[in-house]
């Protein structure tokens, strides 16, 4: 099929991209740059330069290279950038998906496969989290994640059967797949800063060690970029069975202690580490319900954390300044 990926020049959408593309899947990439990398578009992939806010420029896309599928990501993504500036996210997460919605409504496509977030969840009642979770965000970022997911259904609800959506949820993307990996300016990530810090042997800050949790630091569910495409391209294929929601993660969680080990081992290195207060709103545990995924599309993640460290040291290594290292 022909599937437009909005904001596939960024971390995850690149990788979606590339797996599509290893699929025989035609790929358009719609990204304006502003976070995401020319040089993360895979090989193969057509570019469009544009605005997802911009209804014609995503119509003109959809309809200049016959996609029938749109997988969408283009987004803002930071919860700490949400909470001071909620109003753009406000603009390009809730507006951004409602010009797509339009846009895909006026074209032929029948599937829509949506990036969404755990944050939709905010503090868990109970863990792991399932889908059926009543989702109360407590910033921003989550909240107009939530709101795009609402808007993406009423478009279904109300195509009469011609447009099928999922949502997928993801807990913490991590890892690499060779060519393409996190940079993210800032980087507020945990594994891409251990590594720098190991590297650079400059101090990591931990916030929280007094959490009620096996060693006092937060658990958190981190699934591999590589296996969060495989799902993406097992929705495209089961779609319009596979519509809904479902969370993307592996069932289990790391702390950060455990990630700050893992990086040691893999690199060599010590981490130094620079213990503060927690942040606030941070949960003690964050862990995915994951049954729903595995049922609907048939997934189940393939890699650990220690595949995830891995991968992203070897793309460090490769590429210390980030995509900028290529110049």
């Amino acid at each position: 099929m022909n599937v437009l990926v909005t904001g596939g020049a960024g971390y995850i959408g690149s990788v979606i991209g590339a797996a599509l593309l290893a699929q025989g899947h035609a790929v358009v990439v719609l990204d304006d740059l502003s976070r995401g990398h020319r040089a993360a578009v895979p090989g193969g992939a057509a570019l469009v330069e544009g605005d997802v806010r911009d209804a014609a420029v995503v119509r003109t896309a959809l309809r200049a290279h016959r996609c029938t599928a749109i997988v969408h990501l283009a987004a803002l993504a930071e919860v700490a950038e949400s909470v001071a500036c909620p109003e753009r996210y406000e603009e390009v997460n809730v507006g951004g998906t409602r010009s797509l919605a339009e846009a895909a409504l006026s074209a032929a496509v029948d599937r829509i496969v949506f990036s969404s977030t755990a944050a939709v969840y905010g503090e868990p009642a109970t863990t792991p989290i399932p889908e059926d979770a009543t989702p109360a965000p407590t910033n921003p970022y989550g909240a107009t994640k939530l709101a795009a997911e609402r808007i993406l259904s009423v478009a279904a609800a109300g195509s009469h059967g011609r447009l099928a959506v999922t949502s997928l949820r993801y807990f913490n993307a991590c890892g690499a797949d060779g060519a393409r990996g996190e940079d993210h300016q800032p980087e507020t990530h945990l594994i891409p800063l251990a590594l720098r810090a190991a590297r650079d042997g400059t101090p990591l800050a931990v916030f929280g060690d007094d959490y009620p949790t096996p060693d006092g630091t937060c658990l958190r569910d981190y699934v591999h970029v590589r296996d969060l495409a495989a799902a993406h391209t097992a929705a495209l294929r089961r779609l319009p069975a596979a519509a809904g929601v479902c969370n993307l993660g592996t069932g289990q969680g790391d702390s950060v202690a455990e990630v700050l080990a893992a990086v040691e081992r893999v690199t060599g290195r010590r981490v130094v580490r620079s213990v503060s207060a927690r942040r606030p709103g941070d949960p003690a545990v964050l862990v995915a319900s994951c049954e729903r995924a595995a049922r609907v599309l048939g997934w189940r993640p393939r890699f650990g954390l220690a595949d995830a460290v891995r991968d992203a040291w070897e793309w460090l290594l490769r590429n210390p300044q980030g995509y900028c290292s290529s110049g």
